[in-house]
């Protein structure tokens, strides 16, 4: 993409920005500096990232981080290819040399080895070591490295190393006032405004029901996927039951609580 286009030629994907988060993130890639995005699930992490890549004009590379995946697979590994030995670059690698936004999504859940690999490109060096074939990739001016992870769900099973958190800039997430949220619902599915309010009532009333005993509360991914089902003509305790109060419980009397509280917003 090239950066020189201006944003009203450029596709921006719809975020609606609710403190100066647009600003520090601008800041950043201009100064250099990593990003670490802290929140809880569906509070819009992960969107933010995006309209900002295309904000930049910047093309955007994304890696879930989980148990599984190694350095390798994210730095890259010789292949065989038509009989030869050739090097294939993984995604940070790419991210690095084409100066894109690199975005490590959930990066408690990666494995030590990969956390350890992508220490360099978070100081003065901005330089990733290739081992097996013996490189230093230099960052270019626009490459940015952003980082995300839920510090609710990731606490007493993973924790960020102090020496790692200390490596980034950080922005804290969390889910949008009321009066946000429904702008953000009507924003990102065209539902009616009676029926943001709603769902948005309905989020409220279970995020302070203690009572339910639920691992996580209702995010705000969860009430766009409920808009856009009833935008679609699913009825509106249905649409709330299949992508609200299902993802979040499997205890029927639970699920049959929850149900009686979307009955009294619809």
């Amino acid at each position: 993409m090239n950066a020189n286009r201006t944003m009203t030629e450029i596709q921006l994907p719809w975020y609606r920005p609710v403190a100066q988060e647009v600003a520090l993130f601008e800041a950043c890639a201009e100064q250099q500096l990593p990003l670490l995005l802290k929140g809880p699930t569906g509070c819009g992490k992960s969107r933010f990232v995006e309209y900002m890549a295309a904000r930049l004009g910047r093309e955007l590379i994304t890696v879930a981080c989980h148990d599984d995946t190694t350095a390798t697979d994210l730095l890259g590994r010789f292949l065989i290819r038509d009989g030869d030995t050739v090097w294939c670059d993984g995604p940070v690698t790419r991210a690095v040399r084409r100066g894109a936004v690199l975005y490590l999504d959930e990066i408690a859940e990666a494995r030590p080895d990969v956390v350890v690999a992508v220490h360099p490109l978070t100081d003065h060096r901005r330089e990733l070591y290739l081992d097996r074939c013996d490189e230093v990739v230099t960052a270019t001016a626009d490459f940015m490295l952003v980082a995300s992870f839920n510090p609710f769900y990731q606490q007493g099973l993973k924790e960020l190393k102090p020496s790692t958190r200390q490596r980034f800039v950080s922005l804290s997430f969390n889910y949008p006032t009321a009066a946000e949220e429904v702008e953000i619902l009507m924003g990102e599915t065209d539902c009616e405004r009676a029926v943001a309010r709603k769902l948005t009532a309905l989020a409220g009333k279970l995020r302070n029901a203690e009572l339910l005993g639920l691992a996580e509360i209702p995010s705000t991914r969860l009430l766009v996927d409920a808009a856009r089902l009833i935008h679609a003509g699913f009825p509106p305790r249905d649409a709330c039951r299949t992508a609200v109060i299902e993802p979040l419980t499997d205890d029927p009397p639970t699920v049959t609580a929850m149900c009686d509280l979307a009955a009294l917003c619809f």
